[in-house]
């Protein structure tokens, strides 16, 4: 059955509910397979329906057995489906074994995997590897989905894209760039994460018609967060309000020559509805940012003293846009940290932090893959390798909640609630992204939404909002400032 899954599974929560299937449920791994090579079609004809040359490139194992009965159930409905094999089929065992000998007994066209084959292809069914992948492919497999990748054919991925790692998302050498990947009894981690976004491209899950007692005794590793949902966290406005119930945000930041960061994450937080917000930034900075939004209330910072009344009044605080790590951010830094109330510690606030390591538990870190890096004292190779992984690191090392932005921004929280936005685009790899995001949250902060909530939300808002820049502009030459109209508007028409 077709399944729309919020949650998110491991490879080990995947095998255990097969074994469920099979164990509890009289469920054999033929019927399995039965069911996934026939859900596998029957989405393949829903989003090609024009197609007639179906090629099938198929591996060893389950996977290569699930492409194996889809080419049973295309000749079966009047098509001539060719497969491709990259391994003897007398190698063959199990429920492969038997896929692959009703392709045979029904007369499917089978032949050795040569890449001038791949010409004759509509569609091309990627049924190389599956799941279980956790090395580079050998050089024949290597080269297939080389070969894949460089021609001009739309690609369906049977349950993840050959190549991907599953857990993380990461690409093992070269993976396939599918156009669709239909996936089986749980979406897996890494299609929603890392370079599996772009390689799964439409996903597409069917839980192969397991009972519900299966998935309920079988946890989740995380859950795609929904804007629909979080936005009905969202503060409702009385007709008695006043700006007082909404919240007073303090934004602190922007050293010489970076006063937008500041300015930016202070409006974006207004445009969320804080009731106030003010900016403690350098004094040369005042006049500029009062001119061009004269509603922020902009105090100019010369000693440090003059930052303890902004803190006091304050609701909750943005630390780090444009602050520098010169002595007078740092010296910000530290009286922010020190004060009670709830932050958003982002850009060089995070620097700071990564070299005066603290803990607390009412913050929210928003680190990019490189401040990672330097909070966990590792490289930017290893925190993409898994992000989900050092999400939880971070988070367990310094409190709070983390924010881990990037492809599938994680969400970490301090029950180890992990969860995941599937919103946002490259387009958004632009200069002052994360300073709007920060002020997002903390206007949200600021409106008295509890701060894991917060941090979802504006997540998802702010992705959301770069998504339908993109879908209306493009995604070349979108600027952070683009985002803000955008996310009022979401929030207006909740």
């Amino acid at each position: 059955m077709l399944t729309i899954s919020k949650s998110l599974y491991y490879t080990t929560a995947i095998r255990n509910l097969e074994k469920l299937a099979t164990e509890q449920f009289n469920i054999s791994q033929e019927m399995l397979m039965q069911r996934a090579g026939f859900a596998a079609f029957r989405e393949l004809r829903r989003k090609w329906p024009h197609a007639n040359n179906i090629v099938v490139v198929c591996g060893k194992g389950n996977n290569g057995g699930d492409g194996y009965v889809l080419a049973h159930y295309a000749q079966a409905a009047g098509f001539e489906p060719l497969v491709l094999t990259l391994v003897d089929p007398d190698k063959l065992t199990g429920a492969a074994r038997v896929a692959y000998e009703g392709c045979a007994n029904a007369q499917v066209k089978i032949l050795p995997f040569t890449p001038e084959k791949l010409e004759t292809a509509d569609i091309i069914v990627d049924a190389i590897f599956g799941i279980g992948l956790s090395g580079p492919a050998s050089t024949d497999y290597a080269s297939a989905i080389s070969a894949i990748n460089s021609i001009a054919k739309p690609v369906l991925a049977i349950d993840i894209p050959s190549g991907l790692e599953a857990d993380t998302g990461v690409a093992l050498g070269e993976a396939v760039r599918a156009n669709l990947t239909v996936t089986f009894i749980g979406n897996k981690v890494g299609l929603y994460i890392s370079e599996g976004i772009e390689c799964s491209g439409e996903v597409v899950c069917d839980d192969l018609d397991l009972p519900g007692e299966a998935f309920v005794a079988t946890p989740a590793a995380l859950n795609i967060l929904e804007l629909t949902e979080l936005l009905l966290q969202f503060p409702q406005r009385k007709s008695t309000a006043n700006k007082g119930n909404f919240g007073h945000l303090l934004a602190v930041g922007g050293d010489h020559g970076m006063s937008g960061a500041v300015r930016m994450a202070a409006e974006a937080a207004a445009r969320v509805g804080a009731g106030v917000v003010t900016v403690a930034t350098r004094p040369e900075h005042i006049l500029g940012i009062n001119i061009s939004r004269p509603e922020l209330m902009c105090h100019g910072i010369k000693y440090l003293l003059q930052l303890i009344p902004l803190l006091k009044r304050a609701t909750a605080v943005v630390v780090g846009p444009g602050i520098g790590t010169a002595l007078w951010g740092k010296s910000l830094w530290r009286l922010a940290v020190r004060s009670k109330k709830p932050i958003i510690l982002d850009a060089d606030g995070l620097n700071i932090l990564a070299k005066k390591a603290r803990r607390r538990d009412n913050w929210i870190l928003t680190p990019h893959p490189g401040e990672a890096a330097r909070l966990l004292k590792t490289s930017v190779a290893k925190i993409q390798a898994d992000r989900i992984t050092a999400a939880k690191k971070i988070q367990q090392k310094f409190g709070g909640i983390c924010v881990l932005k990037g492809a599938g921004t994680i969400i970490a929280g301090p029950a180890q609630t992990i969860s995941v936005c599937v919103y946002g685009n490259p387009g958004m790899a632009s200069g002052g992204m994360g300073d709007v995001l920060s002020g997002v949250i903390g206007g949200l902060v600021a409106e008295g939404l509890a701060l894991e909530t917060a941090a979802s939300l504006g997540v998802c808002l702010h992705a959301f909002a770069g998504d339908l820049v993109a879908k209306e502009y493009g995604k070349e030459g979108m600027l952070a400032m683009d985002l803000i109209p955008v996310v009022r508007e979401l929030i207006s028409r909740r």
